[in-house]
C-alpha cells in the first residue's frame, strides 16, 4: 500500500540562504535575523496561548473549546499551514514531500520511507554519544543561532485561562519563551521541533516542566496521527539543546498496535505497563488522575534514566493520553563491534521514530528490500536485553516510589509468554557481556 502524502509547492533551496546584507539592513544585529541578543531586541512571533486544564479526560476543556471555536486551528492552520508557508519560502534542506513511502506488508505495519539526502544534509554530532548529561555548549549549534523566519510561533500557557492567539506578540527576553520551529531537515510531513525556554538554552534533558508543555502541545493539536518524540543524547539526539520533535503522518504506528501488559496502576491512576511482542522492550504511561499526573510519572523515570546515564527514547501518542519510554543500547553496540556490518552499512539511526516503526532508509537498496523482518531484525539491536530491562526498570520504580507514596504493589516482571519467536531469538543474541547497570552508577554505558 502507498501511503498518499499531502504535497504543497515548494522551491528547495540551500537551508538559511545567505540574505545576511539584505537582513542587516532590516533589522540590524548580526544579520541572520537570529534568536540572540543582537537580532532579538524589538522582533515579534505569533504566540499561541493554551488553557492549561487539570482533567485529562475532558476533552473538550483540555481543547479549550467548550462552547465556542478556538482563535484559531492549532494543528491544521497554525502548524501545518505555517509549515507548509516556510516550505514554499524555501527554508528546507530538501523537499521532504518527494520522498517515497510505502507501508511494509506485515503484522504491523512498519512503514519505510526513502530518503536518500538526509544523512549528507542533515547537522553532524558536535557531542560525545557516551555520556547522556552534558552541559549545553553556546559555541556549537543551537537553536538561538536559527533564523527568526524559521520559528512558527510562541507557545505558552494563557494568563486568562483561556485560548488567545496573537499574530505579533513581542518576545519577551526576561520570560524566555517556548517556540515551535521548523526541522529544516525533515522526514516527515509538518516536522516541527518544540524548544521548551529557549533563550535558557537548557541542554538536552528532560524536565517536569518541559515535559509537561510537551504533553499540552500533543492535546492541544488533538489528532493522534501527529506525534510528539524525544530523543536523549546517546539516543541519537543530534543536538544539545533541549528539544522535542513532532510530526504529521496519518498512518498508526508499529509501536502504537503492540500488546501490553499492565504491571501497576499508581494512587494518582497512573497505569504503567510493559510493551510486549515488539522489538525494542518498554514501558507505556497512560491514565492518571490529571494530566500533571501523568506526566510527573514519566519525567521522573526519564530522569531516573538520565541520572544513571542510560540512553532513552519517548513517544508521546493518542494526543498525550498514552506515552512509550524506551531505554536503548544501540550506540553502546555499536562502539562495541556488536552490530553487524549489514546493519551498520544501512547508515540507519534507530531513533524514537524509527523505533516507533517509521522507518527512515537512506539507501534505494534497504528501501526497495523493506520487509517486516528486516525491520524487526535492526529494531531488536536496539533493545536491551531481559536483564537489563527488568535492572533498569528496577531503578524506575524504585524512583517513582520515593518521589511520592502513591506507588502501590509492584509485581515482579514475568517473563511473558506471548514473546514473539523473533524476539526469543533476539534475547538470546543479546546475552552478550554488556556492561552490568546497578543503582547510583555514573559509569558511561556507552563504550568507546
Amino acid at each position: 500500500m502507498m501511503l498518499r502524502i499531502k504535497r504543497v509547492p515548494t522551491v528547495v533551496s540551500n537551508y538559511q540562504k545567505d540574505e545576511s546584507e539584505e537582513t542587516a539592513r532590516r533589522s540590524g544585529g548580526c544579520g541572520k535575523n537570529c534568536l540572540r541578543s543582537c537580532c532579538i531586541p524589538g522582533a515579534t512571533l505569533p504566540l499561541y496561548a493554551f488553557k492549561k486544564v487539570n482533567n485529562i479526560e475532558s476533552e473538550k476543556d483540555v481543547l479549550g473549546i467548550e462552547n465556542k471555536e478556538p482563535p484559531v486551528a492549532f494543528l491544521d492552520s497554525l502548524v501545518l499551514g505555517e509549515w507548509e508557508d516556510r516550505m514554499q519560502r524555501g527554508l528546507f534542506r530538501y523537499d521532504v514531500t518527494a520522498c517515497e513511502t510505502k507501508v511494509i506488508p506485515g503484522e504491523y505495519g512498519f512503514i519505510a520511507q526513502l530518503n536518500e539526502g538526509r544523512h549528507l544534509k542533515k547537522r553532524p554530532t558536535e557531542f560525545r554519544v557516551d555520556k547522556v548529561l552534558q552541559p549545553f555548549d553556546g559555541n556549537k549549534f543551537n537553536f538561538t543561532k536559527v533564523g527568526q523566519e524559521e520559528v512558527l510561533f510562541q507557545f505558552e500557557e494563557s494568563e486568562d485561562g483561556e485560548v488567545q492567539f496573537f499574530p505579533n506578540a513581542p518576545i519577551d527576553v526576561e520570560h524566555s519563551p517556548s517556540v515551535v520551529a521548523i526541522n529544516v531537515s525533515p522526514i516527515e510531513y509538518g516536522h516541527v521541533l518544540l524548544i521548551p525556554r529557549i533563550l535558557e538554552c537548557l541542554p538536552q534533558r528532560i524536565d517536569h516542566e518541559s515535559f509537561l508543555l510537551a504533553l499540552y502541545m500533543a492535546v492541544e493539536a488533538g489528532n493522534p496521527y501527529f506525534r510528539l518524540g524525544y530523543n536523549s543524547l546517546g539516543a541519537f539526539a543530534t543536538i544539545n539543546h533541549l528539544h522535542f520533535q513532532a510530526y504529521y503522518l496519518a498512518v498508526p504506528f508499529p509501536i502504537e498496535k503492540a500488546p501490553n501488559k499492565k504491571i501497576t496502576t499508581l494512587k494518582d491512576g497512573v497505569i504503567i505497563s510493559e510493551l510486549l511482542k515488539y522489538p525494542v522492550r518498554g514501558l507505556v504511561f497512560e491514565g492518571g488522575n490529571t494530566l500533571q499526573n501523568l506526566s510527573d510519572t514519566v519525567s521522573d523515570a526519564c530522569i531516573c534514566l538520565q541520572d544513571n546515564n542510560i540512553p532513552y527514547n519517548v513517544l508521546i501518542s493518542d494526543c498525550g493520553k498514552r506515552i512509550f519510554l524506551l531505554p536503548q543500547c544501540y550506540a553502546e553496540k555499536q562502539a562495541l563491534g556488536e552490530v553487524s556490518l549489514e546493519l551498520l552499512d544501512t547508515q540507519v539511526n534507530p531513533a524514537v521514530w524509527e523505533i516507533s516503526g517509521h522507518m527512515v532508509l537512506k539507501r534505494r537498496k534497504d528501501y526497495d528490500e523493506a520487509s517486516e523482518e528486516n525491520a524487526w531484525r535492526l529494531l531488536a539491536e536496539v533493545s536491551l536485553s531481559d536483564e537489563r530491562f527488568r535492572e533498569v526498570n528496577a531503578l524506575i520504580f524504585e524512583t517513582i516510589a520515593s518521589g511520592e507514596d502513591g506507588i502501590e504493589n509492584v509485581p515482579e516482571l514475568e517473563e511473558p509468554d506471548t514473546r514473539s519467536q523473533s524476539l526469543e531469538k533476539e534475547n538470546d543474541i543479546t546475552k552478550s557481556s554488556h556492561q552490568a547497570m546497578v543503582s547510583g552508577t555514573q559509569e558511561c554505558l556507552v563504550l568507546q
